[in-house]
C-alpha cells in the first residue's frame, strides 16, 4: 500500500516538476518579504462615520483623518517603487527597532490608537462641557532600552515603582531622580493577567539618570452622552488624534465646525490638548487631495514639509498648521 501511494506521488513530481518549480517561485516572489517597506499615499477616513454619540449632532461637511499606506517589501512591491511615482523604498530597519519586525510594529501601533482614541474623547468631552469620568489609567511599557538592565517587557502594565503608585512619566522621573547611579528599583507589573515583581538597574546618562523605560497611558472611563468609537483590524497608530477629539467635539455640540467644508488632518493629540508632529505628511496630503479636501490641518512642526509638498505638486488646497486642539477649534469655527 505504502509503494503505491509512494510511486504516485513520484509519478507526479516527475511528470509536473515543472510546472511546481514555476509556481514554487512565483509564491516565493509574491510572499517572501526582503527587508524593505513601501511609503504610497493613502487615502482619508471619515471620522463621522465611525463614531456614534447618544443623540449626537450631524454635521454638513466632513471631518477626516489622513493616513500613509504601507505596504510589504514583496520583490514585485519593490520593482513597482521604481515605477510608480511617490511610491518610495525605505530600510524596515528605518522604522523598527534593530531585532523588531513590521508586525511587531503594527501591533505596537495598534496600542498607542487605543490611546489616542482615550485622549480625543476625554479631551472632546472635557472642551464641549459635556460628563467624562476616568475611572482607571493603565500604564503599558512601550519601550525598552538596548542598555537597560532589567526583566521588564513590552506590554507589561506598570503599576509600582519601589511601592508608590505611576501615573505619569513625571512619577518614574522623581523616583529615579531620587537616588544614583547602579541602585535598582523594583517594579510590580501586570503580565498576563498576573502581578510579577520586576527590578531594573538606574544608569546615567547625558540627560541624566535613566532606568531605560517609557510607558504609554490608556484609560477606561464613563461618558454622558455615550460614545462608541469604531476602528478596524488594518488601522493603527496616533495621528488621527486631532482630527478623532474635532470629530467627537462637533458631534456633542450643536454649531458645525465644518461649516459644509471637507476637512482633512493629522496630528496626535494629548490631553492637554498639544498636537504633535507626524510621519508621512507628504503621502498624507496627497491620499486629502485624492478625496477632494478643502482644508488640510497638520502640527506646526510639520508646516514647513507640508507647504513644500503643497508648492512641488502645485496643490489646490489649504493648509494650516496647529500646535494644540484649541488653535484648530478657533481656526475651522472662525
Amino acid at each position: 500500500m505504502f509503494n503505491k501511494i509512494y510511486s504516485h506521488i513520484k509519478s507526479f513530481f516527475v511528470e509536473n516538476y515543472k510546472f511546481l518549480i514555476i509556481w514554487a517561485i512565483i509564491i516565493f516572489l509574491f510572499f517572501y518579504e526582503l527587508p524593505f517597506v513601501i511609503y504610497t499615499p493613502g487615502g482619508v477616513v471619515n471620522l463621522e462615520e465611525r463614531i456614534e454619540v447618544s443623540d449626537g449632532y450631524a454635521s454638513e461637511g466632513s471631518l477626516n483623518m489622513s493616513y500613509v499606506s504601507l505596504v510589504k517589501g514583496t520583490l514585485p512591491m519593490i520593482l513597482l517603487s521604481y515605477i510608480i511615482p511617490n511610491w518610495d523604498l525605505v530600510k524596515s530597519s528605518e522604522i523598527t527597532s534593530d531585532d523588531g519586525s513590521i508586525d511587531e510594529l503594527l501591533e505596537l501601533e495598534k496600542l498607542y490608537m487605543q490611546s489616542s482614541i482615550d485622549n480625543a474623547t476625554i479631551l472632546a468631552y472635557k472642551t464641549a462641557g459635556k460628563k467624562v469620568d476616568i475611572t482607571r489609567e493603565v500604564n503599558n511599557i512601550v519601550y525598552i532600552a538596548d542598555e537597560a538592565d532589567t526583566d521588564l517587557e513590552i506590554y507589561d502594565e506598570l503599576l509600582t515603582a519601589d511601592g508608590k503608585s505611576i501615573s505619569t512619566v513625571e512619577n518614574l522621573r522623581e523616583i529615579v531622580e531620587s537616588k544614583s547611579a547602579g541602585d535598582t528599583i523594583s517594579f510590580t507589573v501586570s503580565r498576563n493577567g498576573k502581578e510579577k515583581k520586576c527590578s531594573a538597574v538606574i544608569y546615567d546618562t547625558e540627560d541624566g539618570l535613566k532606568v531605560g523605560i517609557s510607558f504609554l497611558t490608556t484609560y477606561e472611563y464613563d461618558t454622558n452622552p455615550e460614545i462608541t468609537v469604531e476602528t478596524k483590524s488594518s488601522e493603527s497608530g496616533s495621528s488621527g488624534g486631532l482630527m478623532l477629539t474635532l470629530a467627537i467635539y462637533n458631534a456633542l455640540i450643536p454649531e458645525d465646525i465644518t461649516k459644509g467644508r471637507t476637512v482633512v488632518g493629522t496630528g496626535t493629540i494629548s490631553l492637554d490638548g498639544t498636537v504633535g508632529a507626524i510621519d508621512g505628511v507628504k503621502y498624507k496630503i496627497l491620499g486629502a487631495i485624492k478625496n477632494d479636501a478643502d482644508i488640510f490641518l497638520c502640527p506646526m512642526e510639520n508646516y514647513d514639509e507640508a507647504i513644500e509638498v503643497k508648492e512641488e505638486f502645485d496643490l489646490d488646497i489649504e493648509i494650516h498648521g496647529v500646535a494644540n486642539f484649541d488653535e484648530a477649534l478657533r481656526y475651522l469655527e472662525n
